[in-house]
């Protein structure tokens, strides 16, 4: 992780590349950790891009404190609250606020993919079996 001091500029800028992802994986879902409190950890959210299979199932669960937005860039699935469920597509943005039960799974032929921006921020790792 190095620092990144354009000139002109006061302030610290950090620049992360694909090195500095953590990749975090249950079966069918693959979460690229692209800013987290480990590779920043001034940083106010945490930003993961979610790749999940056709089939998977991120089960309904909440966050005490932290909202979490989704922005759906491929794929298509199903939004899974406490009794309810709504289709979601490319394109949706869906934003939960904190405490508020949220889930999905891809109900689509292809992958679904979602970039996730949580502040909060949170470490994802202890609900993921793999890391690497």
């Amino acid at each position: 992780m190095k620092e990144y001091r354009p000139t002109g500029f006061d302030m610290a800028i950090q620049r992360l590349s694909i090195n500095d992802v953590t990749v975090l994986e249950n079966p069918g879902k693959r979460s690229q950790q692209l800013v987290w409190p480990r590779n920043a950890p001034e940083s106010a959210m945490t930003i993961t891009r979610v790749t999940m299979d056709p089939g998977a199932i991120s089960k309904p669960h909440a966050h005490a404190q932290s909202e979490q937005i989704w922005i759906v860039e491929a794929g298509s699935g199903v939004l899974l609250g406490q009794e309810k469920r709504s289709e979601l597509k490319a394109g949706d943005v869906i934003r939960t606020p904190a405490g508020q039960v949220h889930g999905i799974e891809n109900t689509g032929d292809g992958p679904l993919i979602y970039l996730s921006v949580t502040t909060p921020p949170e470490d994802f790792r202890e609900h993921y079996q793999e890391e690497s």
